[in-house]
């Protein structure tokens, strides 16, 4: 079976980082874990292991704009997180991408699932925290929207 290249996404906030990466075939996205956000370089050091043990070769920060399109307080530190992650992975595709609206939507698939408002189920044996399931299920929203890139799927024609 022939593997793509693994795209990563990131939703950065000040004291988490979702994370969401590409299946072996780059055809879905997946939710990982909530990064508890320590030191800028702590932060930087945990992604950049993850990159080079899940093979990644390009990453997606989401950029958290208003509504009607202009940069946000916290677009300006995501853009700041984007930058010091390209410095340190160069050799990596970044992209920085509209986010607006993941976390809402986040909140919403969630609650829709029957999900409490304190916490959002059990894995591990541990309880997850909802904060920390909302921040990757915005990452794989916000991944599903790079693999998309507007256009709807089509999967092949079966007559053809």
């Amino acid at each position: 079976m022939e593997t793509s290249p693994r795209i990563l996404a990131l939703d950065v906030g000040d004291r988490r980082i979702g994370l969401a990466i590409t299946d072996e075939l780059g055809l879905t996205a997946q939710p990982l874990f909530t990064l508890h956000r320590t030191t800028l370089r702590a932060d930087l050091k945990a992604i950049a292991r993850f990159i080079r043990q899940h093979k990644v070769t390009v990453v997606v920060v989401g950029n958290p704009l208003h509504a009607d399109g202009s940069p946000s307080p916290q677009a300006a530190k995501a853009q700041a997180f984007a930058e010091a992650l390209r410095e340190q992975q160069p050799t990596l595709a970044h992209h920085l991408l509209d986010e607006r609206l993941t976390t809402l939507e986040a909140h919403a698939l969630l609650d829709a699932a029957g999900h409490s408002s304190r916490t959002a189920g059990r894995s591990h044996g541990k309880t997850i925290d909802r904060k920390d399931l909302i921040d990757q299920i915005a990452a794989t929203l916000l991944l599903e929207s790079f693999l998309s890139d507007g256009k709807p799927t089509l999967l092949p024609d079966p007559d053809a």
